[in-house]
């Protein structure tokens, strides 16, 4: 391997930079720093307890205390699931499956009780959405009436009662005399009559048609 010091004048320099950046890694058995600074746990040892491990599966935040050589064995007898039913281990699988945390099927929230509004937070109104109850489809109108409709301002399906209200407000609110012989009302007038007269003789007629099917 050629000399470090033997690299071209940039190359040399970018490697020496590199290597002074090089953090420098603890190593795989380095002491815990945070050992309590006591004797190691197994009985007669007289080295430093500087490498911890739990009590027990129950009691996984309390720890021993032992050298590096009792922590190796210690590990190599560790058995988590030592003295569990077959059913036992299985549950706590599906346990670590989720971290150990509380799941329920999708859609509820523990114990079947469904999300309460509080617990939500939909500013986009998504949820809001899906609760609605869907809006029936809407139906146009024939062809021969949508302008007659229009003129009116009559929505799509609508019946007689309807059409009869919404003309009698209009050729009162358009009727010359109220407007001071206004031409303009007079001519809007005209249309109200004939928007009225082609909207009445068509549900007249799907009327008939329903009465001599039923």
């Amino acid at each position: 391997m050629a000399d470090v010091w033997a690299l071209p004048g940039r190359a040399g320099r970018a490697h020496m930079a590199a290597m002074i950046r090089r953090t420098t890694r603890p190593r795989a058995y380095a002491p815990d720093p945070d050992a309590p600074g006591r004797l190691c746990d197994m009985p007669g040892c007289t080295a430093h307890g500087e490498y911890r491990a739990p009590k027990s599966r129950t009691t996984l935040n309390q720890y021993y205390w032992f050298c590096l050589p009792h922590v190796r064995e210690y590990n190599a007898k560790w058995d988590f699931y030592k003295g569990m039913s077959a059913a036992q281990i299985e549950g706590e699988l599906r346990r670590d499956s989720g971290w150990q945390r509380p799941t329920w099927p999708l859609g509820r929230l523990g114990g079947g009780a469904a999300w309460s509004e509080e617990q939500l937070h939909d500013p986009l109104g998504i949820l809001e959405r899906r609760r609605r109850a869907p809006e029936p489809p809407r139906v146009s109108p024939p062809f021969e009436i949508r302008q007659p409709l229009d003129t009116l301002g009559l929505p799509w399906p609508v019946s007689l009662e309807q059409v009869k209200a919404r003309y009698k407000a209009l050729a009162k609110e358009h009727h010359p005399d109220r407007n001071g012989g206004d031409k303009a009302a007079e001519e809007r007038l005209k249309d109200i009559n004939l928007a009225y007269a082609a909207v009445r003789t068509h549900l007249g007629q799907d009327m008939g048609r329903m009465a001599a099917t039923g």
